[in-house]
């Protein structure tokens, strides 16, 4: 507890006295509550001692025979100042009113004075303030769930992965590259260096070659690996990646920009993963997390219970697996100017060209 000046104590027993609030006392002279309420008990402490030894006789009184007999009826105790209940505020009578007048976005000045106005009421502006913010519960917000049928939709994102050695001989955080379901929840995760529309792509072909099939249609965000200008109804996609998804059958669905909710699953998807997964975990090269984001996934991840769904993902992924249009037997090919040849790896230089020879960003060629 605090220790008060005497003249503070003193103004805090006399306003005791006189019956004001502790609030209000707090409110006049701006000492802390917890301190008003100390003092008050030590007061009232004082006044029951005293009323309790006015009215037993002491020692010597008993010897010469002087003391005075106890009074039948003692002056009552003063009433305890105690904490208002939560519900006794002023404003209960009015709990209604004030709740309409709340839906319909209406502030609390706004709501005291039509109290003062309609209703004659005589508290003070703090009271419905404190009424007000009680009242005002801030719901969760509300997103709708969108369904999807067995192998419609699949969602992409980058995220963080766990702390790895790197070639310079420090521990870094690679990117970690997460594919979901969004039907079974069943998800393909993989860490790389270094991010790149080459990269990209190549994750993207060894997911679906994981899953053993395509899906409808991929929902990403509008990183430049994938969407060079985005639109909500004719987004402009990197050339190499709309050469992939054509040669996969894969339509892309590029969400809102600053509308992650649109792929809440692969969101979700990445925190599980960096939370469950990776979370304290360190790796001596980049080979040994993939192993172990796969050997989680596949021991761990597969066989859980999915929250909204309550069914097994790995027996909801085996009723989408039928679902998926099937991965064409050869890779898209790029041509490398470096080596001067076709590859499927992704070098730097990746390029693509067409017959005859024209200067372009990217050409498909197959195998």
């Amino acid at each position: 507890m605090n220790v008060l000046k005497p003249n503070l104590k003193a103004t805090v027993i006399t306003l005791l006295e006189k019956g004001l609030s502790q609030r209000e006392i707090n409110r006049k002279t701006g000492i802390n509550r917890k301190t008003i309420r100390r003092y008050a008990q030590l007061h009232h402490r004082a006044i029951f001692e005293e009323t309790e030894s006015s009215i037993y006789p002491t020692l010597e009184g008993v010897d010469t025979g002087s003391s005075v007999l106890p009074v039948q009826n003692p002056p009552p105790r003063p009433p305890a100042l105690e904490n208002p209940p939560k519900n006794g505020s002023a404003c209960e009578p009015h709990r209604k009113w004030i709740e309409e007048q709340l839906r319909l976005g209406r502030n609390a000045m706004a709501i005291y004075q039509d109290l003062v106005e309609l209703f004659a009421f005589t508290h003070q502006y703090n009271s419905v303030k404190r009424f007000v913010r009680r009242l005002k519960k801030k719901d969760p917000r509300q997103f709708d769930r969108l369904e999807f049928l067995p192998g419609e939709e699949a969602q992409v994102d980058y995220g963080t992965g766990a702390p790895t050695l790197h070639d310079s001989g420090k521990h870094r955080r690679p990117r970690l590259f997460v594919m979901v379901l969004k039907y079974s929840g069943r998800a393909f995760r993989k860490v790389v260096w270094k991010s790149s529309k080459e990269t990209w792509c190549r994750l993207h072909e060894e997911a679906f070659r994981y899953f053993g099939g395509c899906p409808g249609y991929v929902a990403l965000d509008n990183l430049k690996e994938g969407v060079i200008k985005p639109d909500i109804y004719d987004p402009e996609l990197n050339t190499l990646y709309a050469a992939m998804l054509s040669h996969y059958d894969v339509a892309a669905d590029p969400a809102r920009v600053k509308d992650p909710n649109r792929k809440g699953t692969v969101e979700n998807g990445v925190k599980y993963t960096q939370n469950t997964a990776l979370k304290g975990r360190k790796f001596d090269c980049i080979d040994a997390q993939n192993d172990w984001l796969m050997h989680w996934e596949k021991r761990w991840a597969a066989p859980r219970i999915h929250g909204r769904a309550k069914r097994q993902v790995e027996e909801m992924f085996q009723e989408e697996n039928p679902a998926f249009c099937l991965c064409p037997c050869r890779r898209l090919c790029i041509f490398d100017r470096k080596s001067g040849r076709f590859t499927m790896t992704a070098p730097s230089s990746w390029t693509i060209v067409t017959t005859p020879p024209i200067r372009r960003p990217f050409t498909v060629r197959w195998w």
